[in-house]
């Protein structure tokens, strides 16, 4: 299977697509497809990277992933073999060319709008959750009808981007191999030293070279990449580990010093991380006051 691009699994004459993920983990390669993706994450923990941008997630947490966004799972070791996610595939075009036409359907055309970047709801989650775990047990009608209702709460519901970059093409099997390398390495060594030279010799270029061609690809440069899959690292560690110390967690992050790790951390999320591990419980139970 190429790595790019993705082809999503359909049968003939079927335009809206639901798909169940169960496993060790999710597919954890880089890859894109030219539909919209609603996932909905039943069971597991990990990073979800996608375009120029880290999310951690978590059981409950729903995701729509624009079209021919370059976006990957990676599981976290602790989901002990067990990964499980419901996804809804669809393109602006899966029910006819006019079908967006309809005035009755005039309030969707945001969906599509806030999709093209991404986003993650965090209002309303209960009500949407009920709906996707009921799709896949229906017919195609009854899952139409279902599905609507879902958009119609996906554009209602308060959310947070999940890139600022978009990528309206299909990149090629030969970028895709190549940055699959370099997200590979970067994921299984974040943690220890990583030169420039020694990720673009991965990737057989000169260290100019590949920062311009990373850039191209992700709208940011490759050390800020780095930086942030260090903190959102750090971040889960936070969450799901109260019996080490901050410097520990530093340490384990990859940064050499606490000084620096403390100030990239304020840096991403505008508070240190003893403030986040303080906050936390808040954090969890109020909208208003997000930890990412």
């Amino acid at each position: 299977m190429k790595i790019f691009p993705f082809k999503i699994p359909k049968q003939l004459n079927q335009n809206l697509v639901v798909q169940v993920d169960q496993g060790e983990s999710f597919y954890n390669k880089l890859h894109q497809h030219e539909e919209i993706q609603i996932a909905y994450i039943v069971k597991g923990q990990g990073k979800l990277i996608i375009a120029d941008s880290i999310h951690p997630y978590k059981p409950g947490d729903i995701f729509v992933i624009g079209g021919n966004s370059p976006h990957l799972f990676k599981s976290m070791e602790l989901n002990e073999g067990s990964s499980h996610m419901i996804s809804v595939f669809f393109t602006e075009k899966s029910f006819g060319n006019l079908f967006l036409e309809i005035n009755e359907l005039e309030r969707v055309h945001r969906f599509f709008y806030k999709a093209s970047v991404g986003f993650k709801p965090f209002t309303q989650n209960a009500s949407m959750t009920r709906i996707i775990r009921k799709l896949p047990k229906l017919g195609k009608f009854s899952r139409f009808i279902l599905f609507l209702k879902l958009l119609k709460k996906l554009c209602q519901c308060e959310t947070q981007e999940l890139t600022n970059f978009i990528y309206s093409k299909q990149m090629s099997n030969n970028d895709g191999q190549r940055m699959q390398i370099v997200f590979d390495y970067v994921i299984h060594n974040f943690q220890n030293d990583i030169t420039l030279e020694k990720v673009a010799e991965l990737i057989h270029m000169t260290p100019n070279a590949f920062c311009r061609y990373f850039k191209q690809r992700t709208n940011k440069t490759f050390f800020k990449y780095l930086i942030e899959l260090r903190i959102e690292h750090a971040c889960q560690l936070l969450k799901n580990n109260s019996d080490i110390s901050v410097a520990q967690i530093s340490d384990r992050s990859g940064f050499k010093s606490i000084s620096n790790f403390n100030r990239k951390f304020k840096e991403l999320k505008e508070v240190s991380p003893s403030f986040y591990l303080n906050k936390l419980d808040v954090a969890l139970e109020s909208p208003a006051f997000m930890l990412n």
